[in-house]
């Protein structure tokens, strides 16, 4: 791990967050390694968020970023209570942030995000090697929330070691917010296999147009 880059500090992204209920929890569970445990529910999160300006960030650049993959029991957050995650996919538009996240194990691809509101819709999209392959509605509003802060655990495999990166955060969510559609548009991506659930079921979520954190934050190598 000593040899692994510094961490990094990403302010004020706009990012679209949010959990759901898996059409195939078989297929899910079958993206978890040995050792790791999904949620009862099988239960998948997608980050799909963009990094406007070079600006904003303390050495990435500007990038897009969607990140995906099943929630995990006993591996929580410093909080006790949020569940942590294992990457599947991770559909990146800069090639700085692809390296830096494939030396802690993270399986990071080429791909872009874009998203876009007009009115009250917004809508968000993920290329793969220039394919769409994600496409979320939401409806949001303008008015914003409370402000949100802690921590999120993220899990990788590094040298045959699971480790466990605790990111800090501190969000500005809108207070309207509804995920009104969820698309999986190729059936032949691997990504399609966290497709959700008929009719849609949505555990949390948030549209932040403020979303600001350290890339990673503490780092343990699990036993």
């Amino acid at each position: 791990m000593s040899q692994l880059a510094a961490p990094q500090l990403v302010v004020n992204s706009r990012m679209l967050y949010f959990g759901w209920v898996p059409a195939d929890p078989d297929a899910v569970a079958a993206l978890v390694p040995a050792g790791l445990k999904p949620m009862a529910n099988r239960q998948v999160f997608m980050n799909q968020y963009v990094v406007d300006a070079p600006e904003q960030t303390s050495g990435f650049g500007a990038y897009s970023l969607t990140y995906i993959g099943p929630d995990l029991e006993d591996a929580y957050a410093p909080d006790g209570v949020t569940p942590g995650r294992w990457w599947t996919h991770y559909f990146n538009s800069s090639a700085v942030v692809r390296d830096y996240a494939s030396a802690r194990g993270v399986p990071a691809g080429v791909g872009t995000t874009t998203i876009e509101i007009h009115g009250k819709k917004l809508t968000a999209t993920t290329t793969s090697d220039g394919v769409p392959v994600i496409r979320t509605t939401v409806r949001v509003g303008r008015k914003f929330g409370e402000t949100a802060r802690g921590q999120l655990r993220y899990l990788t495999e590094v040298g045959g070691s699971f480790v466990a990166g605790n990111y800090p955060f501190i969000s500005e969510p809108v207070a309207d917010f509804e995920v009104e559609k969820l698309e999986f548009l190729d059936p032949t991506h691997a990504v399609y296999a966290l497709r959700p659930a008929n009719p849609l079921e949505i555990t949390w979520g948030f549209y932040a147009p403020r979303a600001s954190f350290a890339y990673p934050g503490g780092e343990t190598v699990l036993d």
